[in-house]
């Protein structure tokens, strides 16, 4: 039988916490010099902070609580971490974090019995705890939720930008660390976690304790990382004198896509370790839900870069497995702070499942979704979803607003000879960097403008009727499913149908008798469609598919 532990629980103290005049329930998770640290409950960890302690009260009107044991995470009442969810990939040393924290006290002793064996006993101060007896690795997983529920740097010195950090990053000590922890004061320990040392790496509490000292020895620690091999450093002078040194002008790997200033290059986690490693340390400064950062040989990761005269500097990039059985197209994601909103993440999500579709297959990300991630799918599923049925419900190509009839045969052209054309997209002034040469407005290769199934082309009715005036009028109706719709936008129908759910199109259902089936249909029009388009703010895609470079 394998080993097993036995850990008593206790409810976290719940405060409040007002900012900004707005209260927001709170739980503190460490405390120092007047300060407390608090995770804002229902709230994504990335807006955790440090805070005066007189900002917080109990939720019961009583005072601020010195004498709270706080920093510690209350393990879990079940053989599950709680706040998240595990994904096993193959490998030893490869792990998937979970998101949430809570706050309180733990105690643990080797115990018997079987993981999940939950007895309730009353603790101190009239709190009902919870005895949970779970298994070694269970038991890992709940240190390792202690060590991740606080940041331990501050900020990040990254090229040109001084980027505050969102999450704790496991990454590694170094010998003389190693002997400063030894050496550490007590306050400089977080309770549960055992000593860590370089050789210790066998348990998941030990691999993850990279940096601990680092975490608590200053209010204001820092980390310096090179914006172009990603090799890390722990003061300006180090990283100064590798900036100098450093002869990498480009990520390593083959250019798959480039258009302007933008490229993305795909690199061989098992060619490049030590630079996927350390790229995969760096994004998870902002990533939280799940990473891989040791064993990257069965992934492949994408840099997005911006090109200047002498370097290409990176934006985001995105991580996949090379086999993936579940057909994921996208592990992690990760778009710098300073350039979000710009686009980026689109385009990086658009190139994925360019992917999956020239491997013939459909793809969707892995989960779980961060909240940040799940509004960018959702953004990609509607976009895509809605320019597919503008194009289906058009009675002519978006290409040709209008059309002439010179004798018997039609004409498609843009404007009559010698006319301006009315709908002639407006060319951008040139920039030297970003979105360099693209005309975005106008010179974009329609994306899923052609059709993917033939039943678009083959069952769409096109019915033409003359108005008094003589001139006439053109209705496109068809008939499909929503897995035809999915099929012909090559997406998986859970995401499809999640994503006309969200804006509400599949409310748009009508009872029929047409005499051959009786029930609901969700009957889509264009004006509907464009009322989404608007709400949503659908743009065109970021990506052109021209500029792929993949055979």
């Amino acid at each position: 039988m394998p080993p097993t532990h036995v850990v008593q629980t206790k409810e976290p103290k719940l405060y409040t916490v007002i900012k900004n005049g707005v209260e927001h329930p709170a739980q503190i998770l460490q405390r120092r010099n007047r300060e407390v640290y608090v995770h804002y409950v229902d709230k994504d960890k990335r807006l955790d902070e440090w805070i005066p302690e007189e900002h917080c009260r109990l939720v019961d009107g009583g005072e601020n609580d010195n004498n709270e044991d706080s920093g510690e995470a209350v393990a879990s009442t079940s053989s599950a971490p709680a706040g998240g969810q595990r994904k096993r990939k193959r490998g030893p040393s490869a792990f998937v974090l979970g998101s949430g924290s809570r706050s309180g006290s733990v105690s643990a002793s080797v115990g018997r019995g079987s993981g999940g064996d939950v007895n309730g006993v009353e603790g101190d101060e009239g709190q009902q705890t919870e005895e949970v007896v779970m298994t070694e690795e269970d038991f890992d997983i709940q240190h390792h939720k202690q060590i991740t529920a606080q940041r331990n740097f501050d900020t990040v010195h990254f090229g040109d930008w001084q980027i505050k950090t969102w999450y704790f990053s496991p990454y590694p000590l170094i010998e003389t660390e190693v002997d400063d922890i030894g050496q550490a004061d007590a306050r400089f320990k977080i309770p549960g976690v055992h000593r860590t040392t370089v050789r210790s790496h066998g348990r998941t509490s030990d691999l993850l304790a990279g940096g601990l000292g680092r975490t608590h020895a200053g209010d204001r620690s820092t980390l310096w990382v090179c914006e172009m091999c990603f090799k890390y450093m722990t003061d300006g002078m180090s990283w100064e004198i590798h900036q100098k040194s450093c002869q990498w002008k480009h990520p390593p790997g083959n250019k798959v896509y480039q258009r302007g200033a933008h490229t993305i290059w795909e690199v061989d986690g098992a060619v490049d370790k030590l630079y996927c490693q350390n790229l995969s340390l760096f994004g998870k400064l902002f990533i939280d839900v799940k990473t891989l950062f040791f064993d990257c040989d069965n992934f492949l990761f994408y840099i997005l870069t911006d090109a200047t005269s002498q370097e290409d500097h990176m934006l985001g990039f995105f991580s996949k497995e090379k086999v993936s059985y579940d057909d994921y197209n996208l592990a992690c994601i990760m778009t710098l702070p300073p350039y979000q909103k710009k686009g980026y993440g689109m385009l990086m999500i658009e190139f994925s499942y360019e992917l999956s579709r020239r491997a013939g297959k459909v793809g969707t990300p892995e989960r779980p979704l961060s909240d940040l991630g799940l509004r960018s799918y959702l953004a990609y599923w509607v976009s895509t979803i809605i320019r597919f049925l503008r194009r289906v419900l058009s009675a002519l190509p978006p290409e040709y607003p209008k059309v002439l009839t010179k004798g018997i045969y039609p004409d498609l052209t843009k404007s009559p000879p010698g006319e301006p054309d009315e709908v002639a997209p407006k060319r951008r002034k040139r920039q030297t960097k970003g979105w360099d040469g693209e005309p975005v407005d106008g010179g974009v290769t329609p994306y899923l403008l052609t059709f993917n199934d033939p039943k678009f082309s083959t069952e769409r009715v096109l019915e033409t009727q003359l108005n008094d005036d003589g001139s006439a009028t053109t209705h496109v109706s068809i008939r499909c499913t929503l897995a035809d719709i999915a099929k012909a936008t090559n997406l998986r129908v859970e995401d499809a149908a999640f994503a006309l759910n969200e804006c509400g199109l599949l409310m748009q259902k009508i009872a029929i008798d047409d005499g051959n089936d009786e029930g609901q249909v969700l009957v889509l029009t264009r004006q509907l469609i464009e009322k989404v388009a608007a709400e949503r703010k659908v743009k065109r895609p970021c990506m052109d598919l021209s500029r792929v470079l993949l055979e």
